[in-house]
């Protein structure tokens, strides 16, 4: 199947909202190997024997989903942000899940401005409570790392799913790297 324009699967994406349940079911797969690439991105972060692939999680994602109501969405790349963010909450509630099965959930990410990096690893669930202390304070600059960390959204595109300058992207991204930093080293 041949990929439609971004104006196409913002109509279909309009028109979801506007009641139409096979819409979205006509958006998921002109869509689906851009959300694979995200869960992906987000699954190779994680434990190597990790039980969910990336298939796994674009399905939970795509059930959610189809469980919200009133979501508007502006554009294909609001699409992908909302899916990610919902990515990352399916994540966060599997380890959650697991630590409590097992004292150490071993779930280990990154942060960097390089994604994905090799360096310092962190905890998702300290990541996800940092995050939750830090969209109390700035909204934008939780919902920009969810972004880039989490959807490995670029600057540019992480700008257009939240109308923002690309220069206020980035200056949120510095900003709420170095917080979050220094917020997980406390913890």
């Amino acid at each position: 199947m041949s990929e439609l324009p971004p104006k196409t699967v913002s109509q279909l994406l309009a028109n979801w909202h506007a009641g139409d349940r096979e819409a979205l079911n006509a958006a998921i797969p002109l869509l689906y190997k851009e959300l694979r690439r995200i869960a992906h991105h987000n699954l190779r972060q994680e434990r190597p024997n990790h039980t969910l692939q990336s298939s796994d999680l674009v399905h939970e994602a795509y059930l959610r989903l189809g469980k919200q109501d009133g979501v508007q969405f502006k554009s294909r790349d609001h699409f992908l942000a909302i899916c990610a963010e919902l990515m990352r909450q399916i994540l966060v509630q599997y380890a959650r899940r697991r630590k409590a099965i097992k004292r150490d959930g071993g779930f280990r990410l990154t942060l960097d401005d390089t994604l994905p990096s090799k360096t310092r690893g962190i905890n998702l669930l300290a990541l996800d409570d940092a995050l939750d202390e830090l969209a109390k304070l700035n909204p934008q600059q939780s919902r920009v790392v969810v972004l880039r960390f989490f959807a490995g959204l670029s600057i540019e595109a992480t700008a257009r799913a939240m109308d923002l300058s690309p220069a206020t992207v980035k200056r949120y991204w510095e900003t709420a790297r170095r917080w979050l930093e220094r917020e997980m080293k406390e913890t």
